[in-house]
Protein backbone atom coordinates (compact mmCIF):
# COMPACT_ATOMS: atom_id res chain seq x y z
CA UNK A 1 0.00 0.00 0.00
CA UNK A 2 1.47 3.33 -1.06
CA UNK A 3 1.54 6.15 1.44
CA UNK A 4 1.15 9.78 0.47
CA UNK A 5 4.24 11.82 1.34
CA UNK A 6 3.67 14.52 3.92
CA UNK A 7 5.43 17.14 1.78
CA UNK A 8 6.03 17.31 -1.95
CA UNK A 9 9.57 17.56 -3.31
CA UNK A 10 8.98 21.22 -4.15
CA UNK A 11 7.77 21.92 -0.63
CA UNK A 12 10.74 20.08 0.89
CA UNK A 13 13.11 22.08 -1.30
CA UNK A 14 11.49 25.33 -0.13
CA UNK A 15 11.69 24.27 3.52
CA UNK A 16 15.36 23.23 3.27
CA UNK A 17 16.53 26.03 0.97
CA UNK A 18 18.23 27.96 3.84
CA UNK A 19 20.25 24.85 4.68
CA UNK A 20 21.23 24.36 1.03
CA UNK A 21 22.24 28.01 0.85
CA UNK A 22 24.42 27.64 3.93
CA UNK A 23 26.04 24.57 2.38
CA UNK A 24 27.06 26.40 -0.83
CA UNK A 25 30.23 28.06 0.65
CA UNK A 26 31.35 24.70 2.05
CA UNK A 27 30.77 23.02 -1.30
CA UNK A 28 32.65 25.76 -3.13
CA UNK A 29 35.56 25.50 -0.69
CA UNK A 30 35.99 21.78 -1.27
CA UNK A 31 35.56 22.07 -5.03
CA UNK A 32 38.02 24.97 -5.44
CA UNK A 33 40.66 24.03 -2.88
CA UNK A 34 40.35 20.22 -2.69
CA UNK A 35 39.10 18.81 -5.98
CA UNK A 36 40.34 21.26 -8.63
CA UNK A 37 44.00 21.00 -7.45
CA UNK A 38 43.84 17.23 -8.03
CA UNK A 39 44.35 18.02 -11.73
CA UNK A 40 47.80 19.36 -10.83
CA UNK A 41 48.95 15.82 -10.02
CA UNK A 42 49.65 15.44 -13.73
CA UNK A 43 52.88 17.34 -12.97
CA UNK A 44 54.23 14.14 -11.42
CA UNK A 45 54.28 12.58 -14.91
CA UNK A 46 55.79 15.59 -16.66
CA UNK A 47 59.05 17.49 -16.80
CA UNK A 48 57.31 20.60 -15.51
CA UNK A 49 58.62 24.11 -16.04
CA UNK A 50 56.99 27.45 -15.38
CA UNK A 51 57.45 28.72 -18.94
CA UNK A 52 55.42 25.95 -20.60
CA UNK A 53 52.92 25.53 -17.79
CA UNK A 54 51.20 22.38 -16.62
CA UNK A 55 49.72 21.31 -19.96
CA UNK A 56 52.56 22.54 -22.15
CA UNK A 57 55.39 20.82 -20.27
CA UNK A 58 56.74 17.64 -21.90
CA UNK A 59 55.70 14.23 -20.62
CA UNK A 60 58.28 12.24 -18.71
CA UNK A 61 56.23 9.16 -17.81
CA UNK A 62 57.49 7.45 -14.67
CA UNK A 63 60.93 9.12 -14.73
CA UNK A 64 60.20 11.17 -11.60
CA UNK A 65 59.19 8.05 -9.67
CA UNK A 66 62.38 6.33 -10.84
CA UNK A 67 64.41 9.27 -9.54
CA UNK A 68 62.67 8.94 -6.18
CA UNK A 69 63.34 5.21 -6.12
CA UNK A 70 67.04 5.77 -6.83
CA UNK A 71 67.40 8.60 -4.32
CA UNK A 72 69.62 7.31 -1.47
CA UNK A 73 67.79 9.43 1.13
CA UNK A 74 64.21 8.58 0.19
CA UNK A 75 64.00 5.47 2.38
CA UNK A 76 65.08 7.44 5.45
CA UNK A 77 62.66 10.27 4.60
CA UNK A 78 59.70 7.89 4.26
CA UNK A 79 60.73 6.01 7.41
CA UNK A 80 60.97 9.27 9.41
CA UNK A 81 57.57 10.36 8.13
CA UNK A 82 55.97 7.03 8.95
CA UNK A 83 57.49 6.82 12.45
CA UNK A 84 56.66 10.39 13.49
CA UNK A 85 53.14 10.28 11.99
CA UNK A 86 52.38 6.92 13.52
CA UNK A 87 53.54 8.08 16.94
CA UNK A 88 51.62 11.37 16.62
CA UNK A 89 48.45 9.51 15.63
CA UNK A 90 48.43 6.73 18.21
CA UNK A 91 50.10 8.55 21.12
CA UNK A 92 47.86 11.58 20.75
CA UNK A 93 44.64 9.74 19.86
CA UNK A 94 43.51 8.73 23.41
CA UNK A 95 44.01 12.19 24.95
CA UNK A 96 40.92 13.92 23.44
CA UNK A 97 38.78 10.94 24.50
CA UNK A 98 40.14 11.07 28.05
CA UNK A 99 39.73 14.85 28.23
CA UNK A 100 36.13 14.65 26.95
CA UNK A 101 35.23 11.98 29.53
CA UNK A 102 36.79 14.01 32.36
CA UNK A 103 35.03 17.21 31.28
CA UNK A 104 31.76 15.33 30.98
CA UNK A 105 32.04 14.34 34.64
CA UNK A 106 32.49 17.94 35.83
CA UNK A 107 29.33 19.32 37.37
CA UNK A 108 30.48 22.87 38.15
CA UNK A 109 29.50 24.84 35.04
CA UNK A 110 31.93 27.73 35.66
CA UNK A 111 34.89 25.41 36.22
CA UNK A 112 33.98 23.29 33.19
CA UNK A 113 33.73 26.30 30.85
CA UNK A 114 36.99 27.73 32.17
CA UNK A 115 38.86 24.47 31.57
CA UNK A 116 37.30 24.12 28.12
CA UNK A 117 38.43 27.61 27.16
CA UNK A 118 41.97 26.98 28.38
CA UNK A 119 42.36 23.66 26.55
CA UNK A 120 40.72 24.95 23.33
CA UNK A 121 42.88 28.07 23.14
CA UNK A 122 46.18 26.51 21.91
CA UNK A 123 44.43 25.21 18.77
CA UNK A 124 43.98 28.78 17.55
CA UNK A 125 47.65 29.69 17.97
CA UNK A 126 49.99 29.50 15.00
CA UNK A 127 52.82 26.96 15.14
CA UNK A 128 55.30 29.83 15.08
CA UNK A 129 53.88 30.99 18.42
CA UNK A 130 53.79 27.44 19.79
CA UNK A 131 57.40 26.98 18.65
CA UNK A 132 58.39 30.14 20.51
CA UNK A 133 56.83 28.73 23.69
CA UNK A 134 58.71 25.46 23.21
CA UNK A 135 62.02 27.27 22.74
CA UNK A 136 61.29 29.46 25.76
CA UNK A 137 60.78 26.34 27.88
CA UNK A 138 63.40 23.95 26.48
CA UNK A 139 66.21 26.17 25.12
CA UNK A 140 69.57 24.85 26.30
CA UNK A 141 71.01 28.12 27.60
CA UNK A 142 68.13 30.22 28.86
CA UNK A 143 65.13 27.87 28.83
CA UNK A 144 62.99 27.29 31.90
CA UNK A 145 63.74 23.55 31.94
CA UNK A 146 67.44 24.27 31.47
CA UNK A 147 67.41 26.46 34.57
CA UNK A 148 65.66 23.74 36.57
CA UNK A 149 68.07 21.11 35.27
CA UNK A 150 71.04 23.28 36.22
CA UNK A 151 69.77 23.65 39.78
CA UNK A 152 69.55 19.88 40.32
CA UNK A 153 72.41 18.56 38.15
CA UNK A 154 74.73 21.56 37.82
CA UNK A 155 74.52 21.53 34.01
CA UNK A 156 71.96 22.13 31.31
CA UNK A 157 70.48 19.38 29.18
CA UNK A 158 70.10 19.83 25.38
CA UNK A 159 66.41 18.93 25.20
CA UNK A 160 66.00 20.16 21.63
CA UNK A 161 69.27 18.62 20.42
CA UNK A 162 68.80 15.02 21.55
CA UNK A 163 66.65 12.88 19.26
CA UNK A 164 64.73 11.13 22.03
CA UNK A 165 63.91 14.29 23.98
CA UNK A 166 63.18 16.24 20.77
CA UNK A 167 60.70 13.59 19.67
CA UNK A 168 58.99 13.65 23.08
CA UNK A 169 58.75 17.46 22.93
CA UNK A 170 57.42 17.27 19.36
CA UNK A 171 54.68 14.83 20.35
CA UNK A 172 53.86 16.73 23.54
CA UNK A 173 53.52 20.04 21.69
CA UNK A 174 51.12 18.47 19.20
CA UNK A 175 49.02 16.93 21.96
CA UNK A 176 48.90 20.20 23.90
CA UNK A 177 47.83 22.16 20.83
CA UNK A 178 45.13 19.88 19.45
CA UNK A 179 43.72 17.81 22.32
CA UNK A 180 41.22 20.41 23.51
CA UNK A 181 39.77 21.13 20.09
CA UNK A 182 39.67 17.44 19.11
CA UNK A 183 37.70 16.66 22.28
CA UNK A 184 34.70 18.68 21.03
CA UNK A 185 33.33 15.88 18.86
CA UNK A 186 33.63 13.37 21.71
CA UNK A 187 31.83 15.75 24.07
CA UNK A 188 29.01 15.95 21.53
CA UNK A 189 28.91 12.15 21.33
CA UNK A 190 28.81 11.87 25.13
CA UNK A 191 25.81 14.20 25.18
CA UNK A 192 23.82 11.67 23.15
CA UNK A 193 24.15 8.89 25.75
CA UNK A 194 20.93 8.28 27.68
CA UNK A 195 21.45 9.48 31.32
CA UNK A 196 19.08 6.77 32.55
CA UNK A 197 21.77 4.19 31.72
CA UNK A 198 24.06 5.78 34.31
CA UNK A 199 21.23 5.93 36.85
CA UNK A 200 20.46 2.25 36.36
CA UNK A 201 24.14 1.32 36.59
CA UNK A 202 24.54 3.38 39.76
CA UNK A 203 21.50 1.70 41.28
CA UNK A 204 23.07 -1.68 40.52
CA UNK A 205 26.22 -0.64 42.38
CA UNK A 206 28.49 0.23 39.44
CA UNK A 207 31.18 2.76 40.30
CA UNK A 208 32.42 5.51 37.99
CA UNK A 209 35.09 3.29 36.43
CA UNK A 210 32.59 0.53 35.57
CA UNK A 211 30.12 3.10 34.22
CA UNK A 212 32.82 4.54 31.98
CA UNK A 213 33.94 1.10 30.78
CA UNK A 214 30.49 -0.40 30.16
CA UNK A 215 28.42 2.67 29.18
CA UNK A 216 30.56 5.66 28.18
CA UNK A 217 33.12 3.97 25.94
CA UNK A 218 30.60 1.69 24.17
CA UNK A 219 28.33 4.71 23.72
CA UNK A 220 30.97 6.70 21.83
CA UNK A 221 32.59 3.67 20.14
CA UNK A 222 31.18 4.55 16.67
CA UNK A 223 32.67 8.05 16.91
CA UNK A 224 36.01 6.67 18.10
CA UNK A 225 36.09 4.24 15.17
CA UNK A 226 35.21 6.99 12.71
CA UNK A 227 37.89 9.34 14.04
CA UNK A 228 40.47 6.55 13.97
CA UNK A 229 39.66 5.79 10.34
CA UNK A 230 39.90 9.46 9.39
CA UNK A 231 43.24 9.76 11.19
CA UNK A 232 44.74 6.97 9.09
CA UNK A 233 45.16 9.25 6.07
CA UNK A 234 47.56 11.34 8.15
CA UNK A 235 49.90 8.46 8.98
CA UNK A 236 52.07 9.45 6.01
CA UNK A 237 51.57 13.17 6.49
CA UNK A 238 53.50 15.18 9.08
CA UNK A 239 52.32 18.78 9.26
CA UNK A 240 54.92 21.04 7.67
CA UNK A 241 54.45 23.94 10.11
CA UNK A 242 55.11 21.92 13.24
CA UNK A 243 58.09 19.99 11.96
CA UNK A 244 59.67 23.03 10.30
CA UNK A 245 59.34 25.26 13.36
CA UNK A 246 60.60 22.70 15.88
CA UNK A 247 63.35 21.01 13.85
CA UNK A 248 67.04 21.94 13.84
CA UNK A 249 70.13 20.63 11.98
CA UNK A 250 71.22 18.43 14.89
CA UNK A 251 68.07 16.26 14.69
CA UNK A 252 67.70 16.47 10.89
CA UNK A 253 68.26 12.71 10.60
CA UNK A 254 64.91 12.30 12.37
CA UNK A 255 63.04 15.48 11.39
CA UNK A 256 63.68 15.25 7.63
CA UNK A 257 60.21 14.10 6.55
CA UNK A 258 58.27 14.21 3.27
CA UNK A 259 56.74 17.65 3.84
CA UNK A 260 60.12 19.26 4.62
CA UNK A 261 61.85 17.43 1.76
CA UNK A 262 59.09 18.49 -0.66
CA UNK A 263 59.48 22.10 0.46
CA UNK A 264 63.24 22.06 -0.03
CA UNK A 265 63.13 20.23 -3.37
CA UNK A 266 59.96 21.75 -4.78
CA UNK A 267 59.99 25.39 -3.70
CA UNK A 268 63.66 26.02 -3.00
CA UNK A 269 65.17 24.00 -5.85
CA UNK A 270 62.28 24.32 -8.31
CA UNK A 271 61.92 20.54 -8.88
CA UNK A 272 58.13 20.65 -8.81
CA UNK A 273 57.59 17.39 -10.68
CA UNK A 274 59.74 15.40 -8.26
CA UNK A 275 58.01 16.93 -5.26
CA UNK A 276 54.56 16.21 -6.75
CA UNK A 277 55.52 12.60 -7.46
CA UNK A 278 56.42 12.06 -3.82
CA UNK A 279 53.19 13.79 -2.75
CA UNK A 280 51.18 11.46 -4.99
CA UNK A 281 52.91 8.46 -3.43
CA UNK A 282 52.13 9.83 0.03
CA UNK A 283 48.44 10.28 -0.85
CA UNK A 284 48.22 6.78 -2.31
CA UNK A 285 49.63 5.28 0.90
CA UNK A 286 47.20 7.37 2.99
CA UNK A 287 44.22 6.20 0.91
CA UNK A 288 45.34 2.57 1.26
CA UNK A 289 45.61 2.90 5.05
CA UNK A 290 42.13 4.46 5.27
CA UNK A 291 40.62 1.59 3.26
CA UNK A 292 42.41 -1.00 5.41
CA UNK A 293 41.30 0.71 8.65
CA UNK A 294 37.72 0.90 7.41
CA UNK A 295 37.78 -2.78 6.43
CA UNK A 296 39.04 -3.77 9.87
CA UNK A 297 36.48 -1.57 11.65
CA UNK A 298 33.68 -3.08 9.54
CA UNK A 299 34.53 -6.48 10.97
CA UNK A 300 33.88 -5.04 14.44
CA UNK A 301 30.59 -3.50 13.36
CA UNK A 302 31.86 0.04 12.69
CA UNK A 303 32.43 1.53 9.26
CA UNK A 304 32.65 4.92 7.60
CA UNK A 305 30.94 3.66 4.42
Amino acid sequence: MKTTPLYSKKKLWALNSPLYLMFVPVLLYFVIFKYVPIGGLVIAFKNYNLADGIWGSPWSGLDNFKLLYNNPNIVQIIRNTFIISLLSTFVGFPFPILLAILLNEVRKSFFKKTVQTLVYFPHFLNWVIIGSFVVLIFAQEHGIMASISKVFTGETYPFLYEKSSWLAIFLGAGIWKETGFSAIIYLAALGSIDPSLYESASTDGANKWKQMWHITLPGIAPVIALMLILSMDRVMNVGFDQIYVLSNPVVSDLSNVISVWSYNIGLRNGQFSLSTALGLFESAVGLTLVVIANTISRRFGQSMW
